[in-house]
């Protein structure tokens, strides 16, 4: 037996029993978890499935997105193509009717998703386009779907107001740790982004905020938003990975490897015990054709399905495939 292999049964142990890492044994696991490969990555994977078993069940939870408004935002987060600072191809359009999105929401629940969010860029939804979109949330309620949304920067009012009409989550992505946000976007604050998830969770509204990986943050950087999130309440942790987009500041980044995001996978895992992990943007990128499914062996339980806001995604049929294989239920 590794030494490896021991560090992953001592730190998933409490875990298991329905704890969370102490101090020390997150700095262990920091220590351990950049450097591990090969038999000592595939202990601390099963870890962190078993983690996932113990804490949540088998069941996979599928969400797919229509982007409901694209382009020339004005904040200027570096990974983002929709940013109007950024010189990209991405598409520009208004706000979607709202039963166009709703027959988009309606063709995935017949398809087997449970979970449809609407996004649309720029740092808030103007207050004119706010009854688009909770006529669209009431109508994908109505389906039998979960109704999430994505709008950004929202006052109190708005949020009441979808929330009124129906909206089962609200989705706010921190992306990063606070430290290391001001190198990503300087258009609006960290705190501003906390501050939705205060408000969401004042209002009573489900919190689904995580973050993108591979950025150039550090692997502390990449703890103290796990810790931030487990603060704020967040239940659904949206995992994303970079696809380097030309014209973007983060364009020329190479993407990360296959092992490196699932490390960040299991580190999620270990620090959120109990929160829902859910596979979404750049999976294609980093995971390609050969294991688009190895994020759900080391300890995630969800899966984003279908195209991403501006990149394209992999096939639900093959997605819903190779969850059966691995034994999650749907």
């Amino acid at each position: 037996m590794t030494h490896q292999t021991t560090l992953s049964q001592e730190l998933s142990r409490p875990l298991l029993a329905g704890a969370f890492l102490s101090d020390i044994d997150r700095d262990r696991l920091l220590a351990a978890l950049p450097r591990a490969e090969g038999p000592e990555l595939a202990a601390l994977a099963r870890a962190a499935d078993a983690i996932r078993r113990a804490r949540l069940g088998n069941a996979a939870s599928l969400c797919a997105i229509i982007s409901a408004k694209s382009g020339r935002c004005g904040e200027n987060c570096a990974f983002c193509a929709q940013s109007g600072h950024h010189h990209t191809s991405a598409p520009e359009y208004p706000f979607l009717a709202p039963e166009r999105i709703v027959a988009a929401a309606k063709a995935m629940h017949d398809a087997g998703v449970a979970r449809f969010g609407i996004v649309a860029s720029g740092k808030a939804l103007p207050q004119a386009e706010l009854e688009h979109a909770a006529t669209a949330i009431a109508g994908i309620t109505a389906c039998g779907m979960a109704a999430d949304a994505s709008f950004g920067v929202l006052p109190d009012d708005a949020l009441a107001r979808l929330k009124s009409a129906g909206l089962a989550a609200y989705h706010h992505n921190l992306e990063t740790s606070r430290a290391f946000y001001p190198r990503i976007c300087t258009t609006r604050s960290f705190e501003d982004n906390l501050a939705v998830l205060r408000t969401c969770k004042r209002l009573g509204i489900p919190i689904c905020s995580g973050g993108l990986f591979g950025m150039g943050e550090s692997w502390a950087d990449r703890a103290d938003l796990a810790q931030t999130l487990l603060e704020a309440g967040a239940m659904s942790i949206p995992i994303n990975f970079l696809s380097p987009i030309p014209g973007t500041p983060l364009g020329g980044r190479p993407p990360l490897t296959p092992d490196e995001a699932t490390r960040i996978v299991i580190l999620l895992r270990f620090l959120l015990p109990d929160r829902h992990l859910r596979i979404c943007g750049g999976r294609p990128t980093v995971y390609g054709a050969t294991a688009p499914l190895a994020p759900m062996t080391a300890g995630a339980d969800g899966l984003m399905v279908g195209d991403y806001l501006t990149t394209s995604g992999g096939t639900l049929e093959a997605d819903k495939a190779g969850l059966a294989k691995l034994g999650f239920s749907l």
